[in-house]
């Protein structure tokens, strides 16, 4: 073993290493002012032994003292200093056991670190190992930590150290390092005993491996280890959990073979262990076999008792093992009275476990957060709504948060199905006291419910709040908000004005998957009726992407709303995704939008709209159509027009050819009317006489006469009349302009003096009139 120093050599020792050794003070004060890793759940990091920690402290203090120690007026302008600042700003020494764990959790394990600790302590005692083991971090620190110190020759580890690292390990479920240090103590020269493999048996049963537990069990037979009622305990708790009732009799029976004599607590695993694994007659007998050697039971067995028959719903023995309780002068505990609660609200016995709580609170006993969370849930099955109010009033004036936050939503429910608004609201407000997280299915009951009643201006209230917080976003929800909730109150938002604040809302939803058809429309037809058809259409593009139905109103409202704003192009790129999307569109739509371009001076964009109505085989609005086609004609847009003309003829939508002719020519469109009516010759459309007079009289008066020339040649030929008047008049002309050769010919046709003509014209269809 290592020589042990006394804690006045050791005081000696480190101060004069201290002052000689600046890296080691430089070390020192580095590590005190860095902040302490966070350990592993379950780590100890406080000392048991603080004596030699304490004899550094005083010589790492004074060592300080003197090497910062400067003239003596500085020294004393210091003193003033700390004297104003008062006593309580001086920092702590820390102590050299934590100072070792902080170290080790900051640097990685190696020769230069274990430097570093050999400089800190020369000399290591049992005292420094055994809070350095206990202070580590984490189990990995302390194990190598554990190695090091024994394999360095700087100690060897007793008893003590041995059962704090198989602890230690064990907890962190490091269960092959344990069981190595245990079974090579003998080759170290220390002794086990039965403690240290209580301890790994144990571990290993928590680690749910139940055959490992049972083969050290075993071995320590092999190994000469006396296996006491210590050793028996904790082998029944481990294989019970497991539910290996068959395997605990037989240890039990062995048990009594050897001659050890079960206890109470013996009995009372036993008994845990049987209710667990659903054996009510063996607990049974163990229970009367306990009475008949002599063994009372205490509150824990009778608390077990009454657990399990009240698992077997068997009320009237639990009812009496109760009364026998408490006629041992034993008094009842808060898991006692629990276990009574839970079972007759398990049963429907709702008066009863109200009566054991009242009880229960007369006898002094405070009920815990198991007690209200089996309580209040009953008593809103049963519809006892005002006695589960008082129950949560009463958990928030004595501040019992209940682990199990279920029981809230069930008093929301209960009390918004019984129409009471007011105390559902007051049960929100009551897990804010007791610092429970609200979750956005909490607020989303009570703005259903709010909307329900027609309470809006409550719910919109509510409403404000969920967004602010984000607390749809959280990730850690566990109850949503239903769409029952945000529908209506998504749909009042966008009836009343408020559809940017319901939009909003709706995009938190949106990030939590919420992709429902009904409140994307709403928010179109809220944005279209306030005047924002440009957010409506973004809200269009956003279903489209996400492969959400869109309606045919929601439509139809973004539509109109464009027009309403005079953006009547916009309105037809709306129209067209309705149409896109397969919509119906009525024909009023049609004629709006065609309206709202054609007034604009977007005749051709008008133009297309048309062509698309006509092609969905709407022939409604033929004088908006027809007033489309003439002005493609005014505008120049002839051979557009023509085609629109031929569209509509094509489907059975007549246009009034000599109506639109003769506004042609009003207006000097003569080109355009002479194209017109050269399409209505080829295709053998109905025109009447003065219609072809009338062009032949505009192309005449503006000059064109070799047009009107071909115009009545085709007119002669398709076999229409000659007696147009003003044929001198063309002839006159043709021969003015030097065009002599189409002037006789025409002579020649109107006199009747080509024969092979007048033989072509009896072959030929006459126009139809």
């Amino acid at each position: 073993m290592a020589r042990v120093s006394t804690p006045h050599q050791l005081n000696l020792k480190l101060k004069s290493r201290l002052i000689h050794a600046p890296r080691i003070q430089t070390l020192f004060r580095y590590c005190s002012t860095t902040q302490d890793p966070k350990p592993e759940p379950g780590s100890k990091s406080e000392s048991i032994t603080p004596d030699k920690n304490d004899t550094f402290n005083a010589a790492a203090t004074e060592t300080e003292t003197e090497t910062s120690s400067g003239p003596p007026q500085e020294q004393q302008q210091q003193e003033q200093q700390q004297t104003k600042e008062g006593t309580h700003h001086k920092k702590t020494p820390e102590k050299i056991e934590n100072l070792i764990a902080r170290m080790m959790s900051s640097r990685a394990w190696t020769t230069r670190l274990q430097n570093s600790i050999r400089s800190l302590v020369p000399e290591f005692d049992h005292s420094l190992v055994y809070n350095v083991l206990h202070a580590a971090y984490n189990s990995e620190h302390a194990l190598q930590f554990y190695r090091w110190v024994e394999r360095s020759g700087l100690f060897q580890h007793d008893r003590s150290t041995n059962m704090l690292i198989i602890e230690r390990l064990g907890r962190a479920s490091k269960l092959n390092h344990a069981r190595c240090i245990l079974l090579d103590l003998p080759q170290k020269g220390a002794e086990w005993d039965e403690d240290m493999f209580v301890l790994l048996i144990d571990a290993y049963g928590r680690a749910g491996i139940v055959q490992e537990s049972v083969k050290l069990f075993n071995k320590m037979k092999e190994l000469g280890i006396e296996r006491s009622i210590k050793s028996y305990d904790i082998l029944f708790k481990v294989i019970l959990r497991r539910g290996r009732y068959m395997m605990a009799k037989r240890y039990f029976n062995h048990m009594i073979e050897e001659g050890i004599q079960p206890t109470r607590h013996t009995y009372n695993v036993m008994l845990w262990g049987f209710f667990l694994s659903l054996k009510f007659d063996t607990a049974q007998r163990f229970y009367e076999d306990m009475k008949s050697r002599g063994i009372l039971p205490d509150v824990v067995t009778y608390n077990t008792m009454i657990h399990g028959y009240c698992r077997f719903k068997k009320m009237e023995e639990a009812e009496k093992v109760f009364v026998e309780m408490k006629g041992k002068n034993l008094v009842p505990t808060v898991i006692t009275y629990t276990t009574m609660i839970k079972a007759y609200v398990g049963v429907e016995k709702y008066d009863d476990a109200l009566r054991m709580f009242d009880e229960m609170k007369s006898n002094g006993i405070n009920p815990n957060d198991v007690t209200y969370t089996t309580l209040v849930p009953g008593l809103c099955d049963a519809g006892k709504l005002a006695e589960a109010g008082k129950v949560l009033n009463e958990m928030v004036q004595k501040h019992v948060a209940p682990k199990d936050n279920s029981i809230f939503m069930k008093l929301l429910i209960g009390q918004c199905k019984a129409g009471d608004l007011n105390a559902a609201a007051d049960v929100l407000k009551a897990m804010m006291r007791l610092s429970i997280p609200t979750e956005s299915g909490h607020y989303g009951i009570l703005i259903e419910h709010f909307c329900k009643a027609n309470e809006f201006d409550r719910a919109v209230k509510l409403l404000d709040k969920l967004v602010a917080k984000e607390i749809v976003l959280r990730p850690q929800n566990s109850v949503e908000i239903e769409a029952s909730a945000y529908i209506p109150i998504i749909q009042y938002l966008c009836d009343n004005g408020q559809t940017g604040k319901a939009e909003t809302f709706f995009r938190q939803l949106m990030k939590k998957g919420v992709l429902d058809s009904s409140p994307f429309n709403n928010l179109i037809c809220g944005h279209a009726k306030e005047g924002n058809p440009d957010s409506g259409f973004e809200i269009l593009k956003i279903m489209g992407k996400r492969g959400v139905p869109k309606d045919s109103d929601s439509y139809k409202l973004l539509i109109e709303s464009y027009l309403r704003k005079g953006e009547p192009a916009d309105a037809k790129t709306a129209l067209d995704s309705m149409i896109e999307d397969g919509h119906v569109v009525d024909s009023s739509i049609f004629r709006s939008v065609m309206e709202g371009l054609f007034e604009d001076g977007r005749v051709q964009t008008a133009s297309r709209v048309m062509k698309s109505m006509i092609e969905k085989n709407v022939k409604e609005n033929m004088d908006l159509v027809a007033k489309i086609v003439e002005a493609l004609f005014i505008r120049g847009h002839v051979d557009e027009a023509i085609g629109r003309a031929e569209l509509l003829m094509q489907n059975g939508c007549a246009l009034d050819f000599d109506s639109l002719l003769s506004v042609l020519c009003d207006k000097n469109k003569t080109i355009a009317a002479l194209k017109l009516l050269d399409f209505c010759i080829e295709r053998d459309y109905s025109v009447d006489f003065s219609s072809y007079y009338k062009v032949l009289d505009a192309l005449l008066a503006g000059g064109k006469t070799l047009n009107a020339y071909a115009l009545l040649c085709k007119i002669m030929e398709k076999g229409g009349v000659t007696d147009w008047k003003s044929s001198d008049d063309l002839i006159t002309s043709l021969c003015q302009e030097g065009n002599t050769k189409q002037a006789d010919v025409l002579s020649r046709m109107i006199k009747g003096g080509d024969i092979t003509l007048e033989k072509k014209k009896k072959k030929k269809t006459p126009i139809s009139v």
